[in-house]
């Protein structure tokens, strides 16, 4: 079977995939052996129409940009940080937290002098603090980068805060918030137009299920 008779989706590894499959499956979209615990990349429904792939949450955008998935979910902080040429088509409103900037307890920056940023996120950073004619260094990170401001390499770290307990427990605090993040989901621009149907069923679907549970809540 050929792939353009599948919808090809990808879905970031995680509790977040899982937590969003369970939308696709509901919007008539279902592919069981997903969550089998070995270890497929790969797995097909052809019932269903549907051709799903585990990927690294970061490289979602990549694979749905270059059309090797049709569709994908992934975090608003990847879409913002390298501007994939996707279609953005709905806020699933699922995998909530925020970017923030974080510092130790009792700082307080000098607009006068260079700050000094850690991040995994260089461009979300040089654009929220350039709009503030902010002049900074910034040191990428890509591991624990909460460190860096303890061991005085860093004023501030630039990155995602979902409870705050890791800032917490490092005796961090964040200190502005830079743009609140969640999970979205985006289209390949030429699978929008040529699988219209499949994306448009899909993507009608998942609105209504996150209208849904937003009246659950008032």
């Amino acid at each position: 079977m050929s792939s353009q008779e599948f919808l090809n989706v990808a879905l970031p590894k995680g509790r977040l995939g899982e937590k969003v499959y369970a939308m696709f499956a509901q919007a008539g979209f279902p592919c069981e052996e997903l969550l089998d615990p070995k270890r497929k990349l790969i797995f097909e429904n052809p019932e269903a129409g549907v051709r799903y792939f585990w990927v690294k949450p970061s490289d979602v955008a990549v694979y749905v940009e270059r059309g090797a998935a049709d569709v994908g979910v992934v975090g608003k902080d990847i879409l913002l940080e390298y501007e994939p040429d996707i279609y953005e088509l709905l806020d699933l409103n699922v995998g909530k937290c925020r970017m923030c900037v974080a510092a130790e307890n009792g700082f307080r920056p000098d607009p006068d002098q260079t700050l000094r940023v850690a991040t995994k996120f260089p461009r979300i950073a040089r654009t929220f603090y350039s709009a503030r004619s902010q002049d900074i260094d910034i040191i990428l990170l890509h591991g624990s980068i909460e460190i860096a401001p303890i061991l005085g390499m860093t004023d501030v770290i630039v990155d995602i805060v979902e409870t705050g307990t890791t800032l917490k427990e490092n005796n961090l605090s964040p200190i502005e918030t830079i743009v609140p993040i969640s999970a979205r989901l985006i289209a390949n621009k030429v699978s929008f137009k040529f699988k219209h149907d499949a994306i448009q069923k899909l993507f009608q679907s998942l609105t209504e299920q996150v209208a849904a549970k937003e009246a659950e809540k008032k």
